[in-house]
This record gives structure tokens, C-alpha cells and sequence, in this order.
């Protein structure tokens, strides 16, 4: 599936819905229409062209997903531009790292992403934001409308200019950073057929139907929707406003993150159709409360920015899986898994990334996953730079997490608190749900740490998981730090 083959899709659209917004009510309106996105897309590339982005050209985005950012993804795929995404929250040191590293010739910045930057800076303060000023990286322009003392605006080309010819090779697409330092930041590369993999792979996996609405804001999601003919609803971000959007919309499909559909769940939200998450941990207990919550089926998807999605799982296989480990799914067709000599998953497949920016391409993806092939399947047994020891005991978390998630838990870690002399501590930090009578919820974890043998933690302690990143995972790091603030006398906690 190429961004090519959506843009004649969606000229053929013309007035049909594309993307669908909520009002405050939850209503549903059409927010822009499939003849509005080719427009976009075609008047974005003719603007872009002349300013010299082409073919070999690196466009920095720092824009919220949306239309305009798809259009804008579609008008660099026609000239041959790669898509350097930016993410106006990482911060500014590592903002500039990743300005340094990926080299953009222009930045496309949203008008509020120039504002926090500037005159708005209290108020990024007050929102826990910094940015650097973007004018100070490089050329900037503002991609929709603009306030005061931002750069100039992007404008539209006329709906008549004169649009190059469709660039047709396997050039560079998209650049996403995901992890390292500032002094050594790290970018997945994508090229055009490794994007157009991955469409696929996620089109084959969900199957949207035609003129169904499907619930869900990420390119992976907007794309194989819009290409199949299902028009997509931005998801609001207000729980209460979702879970209406939800009850009216009655999507066939659903995307949206662990900590998103928990959010949902607390506002009484309802369910409806296939519901799909990611992005962070699902566990058998979360999808097994969407089924309950009105979803005819509810799936935990493995995909990470290096290869997406890699292997699914539906919630009753999940709960039928008795073994020690995360049971994430079978391999999706194309993806080729292996285990590294560190126990380590390695996946490889046309979807898979390219390479590192500024490495040499490498066909197999190092997950960072300790995992396990069993039946055909991907059991993961946690991540290798989580490991916690204690004593002579090398532990991994992931081999255990799942059995804290007894009725009244709504999240649940194993991380190590440092003992001394390089040795840890291991603290089960586990998030009761609201109104669960914390008595009764560690009578009830009683046997299943029982059960945990050597691993058996240290010490329980009930409070909220702290969440990191854009799609807010849990933050291990800072729930060490938790752990150890709440629990000093750690050695005497012990629940042996």
C-alpha cells in the first residue's frame, strides 16, 4: 500500500468524509473531506517544490497528528522528500541533537509548537514543555494558521500550479527518532517500501471496511483506513468527551493506547466493534475489561517504530495462556522472528526499518526483548536493560508482571531499587483501581507472589505507576525512585 495509491483514492472521494472531529459533546462533524486531503496534499507539494524541497530533500515536521500532517506526508512522498518527525516534547537539548543529526532543509512547525518556544514560554513551563527556538535550528514555516511572532506561513500553491511528476524508487520516507543521547541520538529510517509494508501489514491485519467509521489518529491508523474508504475521527482527549465520541460514533475499528482505553474505561466509556492497543503493555485483565465493556473483540498489538505492527494477539487467546511471560501473538505474514544469543528477539521482514541514521542498513531488528518462540508463537519475558539482580539472581520482570494483575489492579511493575555494592532490591509497585479496597487487593496477591518463588519481590507497594512518553509506558526508572522514597527501611519490608 503506497501514499500514492491513497492519494488517487482519495481524489476519487471527492465530498465523501476523510477525517471526522468531536465537538465537546462528543458529536461527530466532518472535519475535512477526501477531496479537502488530495487538495492539501497537492497544493502542499506545489508550495514545497518551490522552495527547492525535492527529491534527496530532508522536511523537518513538528506537527500533531491530523490532516494536515498526513497531507503534508503525502506531498513529500510525491517529491521525494524524507520526513523527519520532530517531537516538540523531547526537550531542547535533545531537540537540538535531533535537528543536528537529521539535517532538515525546512521545518514545518505548528503555530503552538513556535508559540511555547516563545512568547507562550510560561505557559510551556506551567505544561512541563521546553523547547529551544526552532528559528534558531534552522528555516522554519507554519503549517496552518499562524499567531503573532510566528514564521512566516506555508501557503497554499493554487489548485492550479504545476505539480512535478511523482518521484517512483525506494528512497528515504520517513526519519522517527526513538532513543540515545544527546550526544549520540538515535533516528529509524524508513524507506518508501518499508512504509508501504507496513501500511499493508496493518490494512491486512484490520480489514477496514468501507464508509465504516474507525476511531484513531496515528498515520498507521488514518492511512489504510482512508485507503480502504473509511472515514477516520480524531480521538478527543478528554475521557468523558471520548467516551461519548465512542457511544455516537460506533466505530467498527478502534485504536488507542493502554493508558487511553483505562482512561475510557473510568469515564464508563463503551466499546463497540474490534478494538486494537499498543504502544505500551496490554494485559490479559485491560482487554478482558473492553470485551466486558461492549468490544466484539479486543487485541494487543507488538509493533514497535523499527517494525510495525509485528504480531497480535486477541484478548481470550491471551487469557488462555497459562506460561510465565507476555504472550504478544503470532507473527504477522512477512515477519520473520528469531532469538539472539542473549535471549534476545530479533525480527526481520519488508517492513522492518532500514537502518539507523547515519549506520549501515541491517535486515534484523534487535528488539531489546528478552522473549521466547512457543507454538508459533512470541511470549516476551522482558526487556534485557530491565533486568534486576538480586544476589546471585539475574530476574527479568517481564516473566512475572502478569501474574500482579488480579482483579483491582489496573497496572503493575517489578523493578529493582539499589541495595549496595551493585545488588537491588525488588519492589512490585501496583496500581489498585479506583475504589478497590487495598485490604482485600493484597489478600488477593498473596498467591500469586507466592508463586513468583526466587523472584518473589521484596516488597509490595500500592500507588500510581509513573507513565513516560508520548505513549506512556511505564517510566521503570521513576518508579524506582518511588519505591525507594516509600519504602526506606526496604530490607524489613520483606514479605517472606
Amino acid at each position: 500500500m503506497t501514499l500514492d495509491a491513497l492519494h488517487h483514492t482519495l481524489r476519487r472521494g471527492g465530498h465523501r468524509p476523510a477525517v471526522l472531529g468531536a465537538t465537546r459533546a462528543g458529536a461527530t462533524r466532518t472535519k475535512v473531506t477526501c477531496g479537502d486531503l488530495a487538495d492539501f496534499a497537492d497544493r502542499y507539494a506545489a508550495a514545497l517544490h518551490a522552495r527547492g524541497i525535492g527529491r534527496g530533500s530532508v522536511l523537518g515536521v513538528a506537527v500533531s497528528p491530523g490532516p494536515h500532517a498526513l497531507a503534508v506526508m503525502l506531498a513529500a512522498h510525491r517529491l521525494g522528500a524524507c520526513v523527519a518527525v520532530l517531537d516538540p516534547s523531547a526537550g531542547p537539548d535533545v531537540l537540538r541533537a535531533h535537528f543536528a543529526l537529521a539535517r532538515p532543509e525546512l521545518i514545518l512547525a505548528s503555530a503552538a509548537a513556535q508559540a511555547l518556544a516563545g512568547w507562550a514560554r510560561p505557559l510551556a513551563r506551567y505544561a512541563q514543555v521546553d523547547l529551544p527556538d526552532l528559528a534558531q535550528l534552522g528555516e522554519v514555516a507554519t503549517l496552518g494558521p499562524r499567531l503573532p511572532g510566528c514564521a512566516p506561513k506555508l501557503e497554499l500553491a493554487s489548485p492550479m500550479a504545476a505539480l512535478p511528476r511523482p518521484v517512483d524508487d525506494d528512497s528515504d520516507a520517513v526519519i522517527v527518532f526513538t532513543s540515545g543521547t544527546t550526544a549520540a541520538p538515535r533516528a529509524v529510517v524508513h524507506t518508501r517500501s518499508s512504509l508501504a509494508a507496513g501500511m499493508a501489514t496493518v490494512a491486512d491485519l484490520v480489514e477496514p471496511a468501507a464508509a465504516q467509521p474507525v476511531l484513531g489518529g496515528a498515520t498507521f491508523v488514518l492511512v489504510p483506513s482512508l485507503a480502504a474508504g473509511a472515514p477516520v475521527a480524531m480521538p478527543a482527549r478528554s475521557p468523558r468527551v471520548l467516551a461519548r465520541q465512542l457511544r455516537q460514533l460506533r466505530p467498527q475499528a478502534t485504536f488507542l493506547t493502554p493508558p487511553q482505553l483505562r482512561a475510557v474505561l473510568a469515564a464508563d466509556g463503551w466499546f463497540h466493534g474490534r478494538v486494537w492497543t499498543g504502544s505500551a503493555p496490554a494485559t490479559a485483565s485491560l482487554l478482558t475489561r473492553v470485551k466486558a465493556a461492549g468490544a466484539d473483540q479486543a487485541w494487543g498489538v507488538y509493533a514497535m517504530t523499527e517494525m510495525w505492527p509485528a504480531a497480535a494477539v486477541e484478548q481470550r487467546e491471551k487469557v488462555l495462556f497459562a506460561g510465565d511471560g507476555d504472550l504478544v501473538g503470532a507473527p504477522l505474514p512477512g515477519v520473520r522472528p528469531a532469538i539472539g544469543p542473549r535471549g534476545e528477539l530479533l525480527l526481520a521482514g519488508p517492513g522492518a526499518r532500514h537502518r539507523y541514521l547515519g549506520e549501515d542498513p541491517d535486515p534484523w531488528v534487535a528488539t531489546g526483548d528478552r522473549a521466547r518462540l512457543e507454538d508459533g508463537t512470541i511470549v516476551l519475558e522482558g526487556r534485557l536493560k530491565d533486568m534486576v539482580i538480586r544476589g546471585t539472581q539475574n530476574i527479568y520482570p517481564g516473566l512475572y508482571e502478569n501474574s500482579l494483575h488480579v482483579p483491582g489492579v489496573e497496572l503493575a511493575v517489578l523493578v529493582g531499587v539499589p541495595a549496595g555494592d551493585g545488588d537491588e532490591h525488588l519492589v512490585a509497585v501496583v496500581q489498585p483501581r479506583p475504589d478497590v479496597d487495598h485490604t482485600r487487593l493484597r489478600a488477593a496477591l498473596v498467591r500469586p507472589l507466592e508463586r513468583m518463588g526466587a523472584a518473589r519481590p521484596d516488597a509490595v507497594l500500592l500507588a500510581d505507576v509513573p507513565l513516560t512518553g508520548r505513549s506512556r509506558k511505564p517510566d521503570r526508572a521513576a518508579a524506582s525512585r518511588l519505591a525507594a522514597a516509600h519504602l526506606p527501611n526496604l530490607p524489613h519490608t520483606a514479605p517472606r
